[in-house]
């Protein structure tokens, strides 16, 4: 059964493993909400607008994807889309704790919606958006783990050229 999913994040920037999910998502499911954080405990390099903007500059070839914030609880705001689905993305086993336990709690909250875990190809495994913020600040070429949209922001933000 086809139906709507919700893949949430802080996405500070939205890398090629987001974006990997993001397409496999959108072959799976009828209708994907990308939902960007507005509150995070996260010092963020893009404001929410920022992020929001990449987000939708990433995503406009899939007729599916709906790009959207959220400030609430993650399976509150599911609901408010009729969704059954909450997309985690895991690159390592270390990411697995914490989405497990947050699994379990969402579940708790709302069991009619259950959690989706997804892995993106190898070559996106090991980028988080921490380290590309991290390589983008100190100059470093980020070209291997954001799409180039995101890439001229991250340049713009911190005033680094890009390699060409």
């Amino acid at each position: 059964m086809r139906t709507t999913a919700v893949y949430a994040g802080t996405f500070d920037p939205i890398t090629l493993g987001h974006l990997d999910l993001i397409e496999r998502s959108a072959d799976i499911f009828e209708h994907v909400v990308l939902a960007v954080a507005e509150a995070t405990p996260k010092n963020t390099l893009f404001s929410t607008e920022e992020r929001l903007a990449m987000a939708r500059e990433v995503t406009e070839q899939f007729e599916n994807v709906e790009v959207d914030t959220f400030n609430d609880l993650l399976v509150k705001y599911a609901r408010s889309k009729d969704a059954g689905i909450l997309i985690r993305g895991l690159r390592a086993y270390s990411d697995f704790e914490y989405e497990f336990q947050m699994a379990l709690t969402n579940r708790k909250l709302e069991p009619a919606i259950e959690t989706l875990f997804m892995m993106p190809k190898e070559i996106h495994s090991y980028v988080s958006s921490s380290t590309v913020r991290e390589v983008a600040q100190l100059g470093g070429d980020t070209s291997d783990f954001v799409p180039p949209s995101v890439q001229q922001h991250l340049a713009a933000k911190v005033g680094k050229k890009i390699k060409e």
